[in-house]
């Protein structure tokens, strides 16, 4: 599937696999990294910091339950991207008094994947997030095509996508977004 993106033109993936063993996570990030290198792409490693210094990765992901992002900055030095994220307006206005180079905020809308305990956003969040921060703001959660330029021009620099690129092709449905966000 990776390979299918990169093949897309996606330049930023990140490797999430909660419940991999670590050596497994390890060989499959490797893996991917090395691939993304080939392309051109950048990958970010969800939760480890230590797989993603072990990989090369060059970023990190936290979320509010993981290593504070001090100390993971600590793990994976100054050079490697730190996002973390946020779901609340107290949760992403501590993030931006914090060591990472860019704030996911999110769920913006309603999303299966992943169970956050917490009420979609909005756009307008994302709008209020990019409004109190110079760093790149994610959106995340329930992401869609048609609802991707929206959020865009709510602010974020970016779209996080899982449910939407496996609707279809992997490959042409990553070229649709592509095109899309230009």
């Amino acid at each position: 599937m990776a390979r299918a993106f990169l093949s897309a033109g996606v330049t930023l993936m990140q490797l999430r696999a909660k419940a991999m063993d670590s050596g497994a996570f390890l060989d499959l990030a490797l893996a991917l990294v090395a691939d993304a290198s080939q392309a051109g792409a950048v990958v970010v490693v969800n939760d480890r910091a230590d797989i993603a210094v072990l990989s090369g990765a060059q970023g990190l992901h936290l979320g509010q339950d993981d290593l504070a992002p001090a100390d993971a900055r600590v793990i994976v030095g100054p050079e490697c991207w730190v996002g973390l994220s946020t779901h609340t307006e107290s949760q992403w206005r501590a993030a931006i008094a914090d060591p990472i180079g860019y704030v996911a905020i999110g769920p913006v809308f309603d999303t299966g994947t992943k169970a956050t305990g917490h009420q979609p956003v909005g756009t307008a969040a994302v709008s209020r997030v990019a409004a109190a921060t110079a760093r790149p703001v994610v959106a995340i959660g329930g992401i869609t095509l048609e609802r991707a330029p929206g959020v865009i021009a709510a602010g974020a620099a970016a779209v996080a996508v899982i449910s939407d690129l496996l609707s279809g092709a992997p490959e042409a449905r990553a070229r649709a977004f592509l095109t899309a966000l230009g």
